[in-house]
């Protein structure tokens, strides 16, 4: 056997004690730092550059018979900045966070995914603008408050959703000032009223704009690039501004952790005005991959997408998973191999993942909010999982998982001592994050901000979880939708997830009802699959047999649809609002 001896090398005397630097030494580094080449501003705007250099004749977007290249999407961004500068929007706006931030003017668009949508998340801050999506799916009088919120100069809308910016500019008051519009049209929507010949559109904007254009750099990576409000599912909708460093080591970091290969074929099923698709318009772009655009989409349109285009990729909440494992049979097609799918939003059921993977979808899980840009936790796999039975492989996705690259530290903390809380998968804390890809803060709330990011250096994510002895983060709930029956803090998720094991059970949410002798207890709303019809004493006997009858839910609704987000995020506000107007539930039989 060949002894290594520490200092024997005659090549590398140092090889095993290198020589700490001398005090002249640390004096020459002290001289060096960031310089002009080495701190220049950091954009994921930087990608569509590259990509149309390297897959300039790839097709970057396929949306019904329209195909377009990279290089043409290039062009059309740069014509879209160009147009966007041409428009009069000027420097001098303030977004109110600490340190204030000077920017250009916010440009607000309504949207579904369909490539004018795909194009604004390069062309609009290419011009130097924050792009600010929203949700076309809020009503006319929460989309109104928004625009003037934000402070809109230009709003581009759907041409189907044209009435209801009608309906949003006449609610603006009298002196306020109004956006100008322009309307995105769709050749492919038959019934769409033809926008007036005066009327300004989104296609007969790019040509007035410069394909040569040289867009609009952030003089500093801290500069705001987009604008998003928050989805409002426990409280009303908050501005979250995000900065070109913040996004830039977002997507990066959701490529890798992803392990997303070159040119991939993502299928877009998550809206891109929720978070500004998790940051994959911008990753898709860096990775020179297809978009497949769907304006809307049931299960048989994306099986028959998956099949056409041969999809490699897609994101979703967990109902685009219960959406798949439940399509009929006429519905499905046969997969060409594995479909790489990556949910977050909402906590899945392990059930619903299980019959997800057993249709040969891959899925992969990981956690994020509006406030992150896209997700900075993910469940990262390990191989000796892979071993273990279904059901048990699916319980451990279903957690949240660990940090990704980009973030400092994730941990789940006691709110009174402010101390980290047991690894033993049952005490439960607030789970918070620090990391580079935080948000700088709330437009024009610096109450919201202060409260959100402290000074101990944490974003409060408002979210309720527990801490595995593995490390392995797991939310048990929001904050607000812990139900306190007894004394007891139950978790809504995990009894919604026992739930979704039920055979008839299509959707479950659970929230808590007054009760005048605990306090609170569970009350499930549930949707069935077609043709189940379960009653009300049938699902509570099977709960029974399954969970602690503290966590049995006392009440049970059944209902043929449950309110959601646009992005497939249970509104459980709504329900809440339902359990409280049906009263207390008096003295239960139960214990």
């Amino acid at each position: 056997m060949m002894m290594l001896q520490r200092n024997h090398c005659h090549h590398h005397p140092n090889r095993f004690t290198p020589r700490l630097p001398t005090k002249d030494h640390r004096t020459a580094m002290d001289g060096l730092g960031p310089n002009a080449a080495n701190s220049f501003p950091v954009t994921p705007l930087d990608f569509l550059d590259r990509t149309a250099t390297v897959y300039g004749d790839c097709p970057s977007l396929v949306y019904n018979r329209t195909v377009f290249t990279w290089s043409q999407t290039h062009r059309r961004c740069l014509r879209l900045a160009s147009a966007i500068s041409s428009l009069g929007i000027s420097p001098g706006d303030v977004v109110p966070l600490q340190p204030p931030v000077s920017v250009l003017g916010s440009v607000s668009v309504l949207a579904p995914n369909v490539p004018a949508m795909y194009e604004m998340h390069f062309g609009v801050p290419m011009s130097g603008a924050v792009l600010n999506a929203i949700n076309l799916r809020l009503d006319a009088r929460t989309i109104s408050i928004l625009l003037r919120h934000s402070a809109s100069k230009l709003v581009f809308v759907d041409v189907l959703s044209r009435p209801l910016l009608d309906d949003v500019l006449r609610l603006f008051p009298a002196s306020a000032e109004r956006p100008r519009v322009v309307t995105i049209e769709d050749p492919y929507e038959e019934e769409a009223p033809p926008p007036q010949s005066s009327a300004l559109t989104y296609e007969k904007l790019l040509e007035t704009g410069d394909p040569e254009f040289r867009w609009v750099r952030p003089r500093s990576e801290w500069d705001p690039m987009v604008l998003n409000y928050t989805s409002g599912t426990t409280s009303a909708p908050k501005g979250v501004v995000h900065c070109h460093r913040g996004l830039f080591f977002i997507i990066v970091d959701s490529l890798i952790d992803w392990s997303v290969p070159r040119r991939p074929t993502y299928l877009w099923t998550l809206a891109m005005f929720h978070a500004n698709g998790w940051s994959y318009p911008w990753g898709i772009a860096a990775a020179g991959g297809v978009n497949v655009c769907l304006r809307r989409f049931d299960a048989a349109a994306i099986y028959a997408a998956i099949e056409t285009h041969r999809v490699t990729h897609m994101c979703g909440a967990p109902v685009v998973l219960n959406m798949l494992a439940n399509a009929p049979d006429s519905a499905r097609r046969p997969l060409h191999g594995p479909v790489q799918v990556l949910t977050a939003g909402a906590p899945p059921p392990a059930a619903v993942l299980d019959r997800t993977e057993a249709l040969g979808f891959a899925v992969s899980h990981g956690y994020g909010l509006t406030e992150t840009a896209g997700l900075a936790v993910s469940c990262a796999w390990k191989g000796q999982w892979d071993r273990l039975p279904a059901s048990e492989r699916a319980r451990l996705k279903a957690r949240q998982g660990v940090r990704c690259l980009a973030m400092t530290a994730v941990d789940v903390i006691d709110g009174a001592t402010g101390e980290s809380v047991k690894r033993d998968g049952n005490t439960m804390g607030e789970i918070v994050l620090r990391g580079a890809c935080v948000m700088l803060g709330y437009l024009k709330d610096p109450e919201a901000t202060a409260k959100a990011v402290r000074a101990d250096g944490w974003f409060y994510t408002g979210d309720v979880g527990v801490m595995h002895a593995d490390g392995y983060i797991e939310i048990k709930d929001r904050s607000k939708d812990v139900i306190i029956s007894g004394g007891e803090n139950l978790s809504s998720v995990e009894v919604e997830s026992i739930l979704y094991g039920h055979p008839a059970v299509n959707e479950a949410a659970v929230v808590a009802r007054p009760d005048e002798y605990w306090g609170e207890t569970p009350c499930a709303f549930l949707s069935l699959k077609e043709g189940a019809a379960p009653t009300e004493s049938e699902v509570i006997a099977w709960c029974r047999e399954r969970m602690p009858r503290y966590m049995v839910p006392k009440t049970v609704v059944f209902r043929g649809e449950l309110p959601k987000t646009s992005t497939g995020k249970i509104q459980k506000y709504v329900l809440r609002e339902l359990a409280k107007k049906m009263g207390s539930a008096g003295r239960p039989s139960r214990m």
